[in-house]
């Protein structure tokens, strides 16, 4: 009786062993597959990927996600009242992150080569578009920067700027190779669409444009001497758009006092200060902002960090400049691991034109210099701006990619041959 009752548990036992073999053996199968699935979606796979890569895929997933949210927060209450939708922004946002996420995967998935060979066609198909915005372009707050496209809103100041990084690494990749004539027609190119941007108005951009040609420049080695006389014509040709426009005008005065017509021309500034000022040192809590509740104008755009500071206070804003200090210090290693001057240049424009931006928007809001629509990378309102930041960032990742020797070097040597 004992050792029939003995037989039947070595029998439930050895089933249990079987059961739980198979179930790990599919288990582990599951796993494998699930990874062969990860390193099939990525040109690399993710065990040979440089740590900067790591590093720089956690912080744009950072940087977009949080973005969403602060989004959120700073825009459900001009969303509620205007539209009757609190997540009407929102909800828009997230429709135009994925066919952000999916440009960020083509391009991530793009040898950069081949980004550079057809980057001039569409270069000027945009620069054809700002054109046109000077010309039929519709205005808003005293600036043609959109077109209408039956329910499509483009703006290809902001949609350029991807292949801003692209054409200017073609020019400064070989600059003492390239024939004086070559460079004097892409010189006039550059200088031509900025003046296109200044004349929208749209200063902050053709600023940016301009700050990312003269870095891309110097790391190129192009001449100092000729780089500060490029500096001075813009900066001359800033001065005078500024003198020829009351619309900037008025809004340097304002920057210089905002308190002396806080009512009219100082009246964003002033707000902005108060909202950043109100933030105190730990904020007064996520979606617990005043200024949101339209005493802010733009809170969602271009002054959504001052709606951030005030919510998350100077902890979270010297949290935010650490994480602004750590991408530039990935973006910077990226650079010099990559293996020509074309990514090199490319990694270089790409961290300009986000850091760059994102440091003009906070200094916008602060009050550090004039007040300008120019939107925070990942976290403003806006599709155009949203593609062209998810674009930028694939381009630095493909980047770091490429730095390995793995991927992309192939290409480059046929046709350096």
């Amino acid at each position: 009786m004992e050792r029939s009752q003995e037989k039947i548990k070595y029998k439930r036992i050895s089933k249990r062993k079987k059961t739980f073999s198979s179930n790990y053996k599919k288990n582990l199968s599951n796993l494998k597959n699930l990874s062969n699935l990860i390193e099939s979606i990525f040109p690399l796979p993710w065990t040979i990927w440089p740590y900067e890569s790591k590093i720089l895929v956690v912080l744009i997933g950072i940087w977009s996600i949080s973005g969403i949210c602060i989004l959120g927060s700073s825009s459900w209450w001009v969303a509620s009242r205007e539209m009757g939708n609190w997540a009407y922004f929102l909800k828009k946002q997230i429709i135009w992150t994925i066919p952000g996420i999916g440009l960020f995967y083509f391009v991530l998935n793009t040898n950069i080569r081949n980004l550079l060979k057809y980057s001039r066609i569409i270069f000027f198909i945009l620069f054809f578009l700002i054109l046109l915005t000077n010309i039929t372009g519709i205005t808003v707050n005293g600036s043609s920067r959109w077109l209408v496209l039956g329910n499509l809103r483009l703006q290809p100041s902001e949609l350029i700027k991807p292949f801003l990084i692209l054409e200017a690494s073609n020019l400064f990749a070989h600059w003492n190779l390239i024939k004086n004539d070559k460079k004097l027609i892409s010189i006039f190119s550059f200088g031509l669409l900025i003046l296109l941007i200044l004349k929208q108005p749209n200063l902050s951009t053709a600023s940016l444009t301009g700050i990312l040609f003269w870095v891309m420049g110097f790391c190129g080695g192009v001449k100092l001497s000729s780089l500060f006389s490029f500096a001075s014509l813009g900066f001359i040709t800033g001065c005078i758009s500024i003198l020829n426009n009351e619309y900037q005008k008025l809004r340097v005065t304002s920057f210089l006092n905002p308190w002396k017509d806080q009512q009219e021309s100082g009246f964003q500034l002033v707000q902005s200060l108060l909202a950043i000022g109100s933030g105190g040192l730990f904020g007064q809590g996520f979606g617990l902002s005043i200024q949101k509740l339209q005493y802010l104008p733009f809170m969602y755009t271009d002054f959504i960090f001052a709606i951030f500071a005030e919510e998350f206070g100077l902890l979270g804003c010297t949290l935010f400049l650490v994480f602004l200090a750590v991408f530039s210090y990935i973006t910077v290693r990226i650079a010099l691991k990559c293996r020509n001057n074309y990514t090199k240049l490319v990694s270089i424009g790409c961290g300009v034109l986000l850091i760059g931006q994102s440091i003009m928007h906070i200094a916008v809001a602060t009050g550090s210099m004039p007040t300008t629509g120019l939107p925070l990378p990942f976290i403003s309102y806006g599709g155009n701006s949203l593609i062209a930041s998810f674009f930028i960032a694939g381009m630095l990742l493909r980047c770091s990619l490429e730095s390995t020797g793995f991927i992309g070097m192939i290409n480059t040597r046929k046709t350096l041959n």
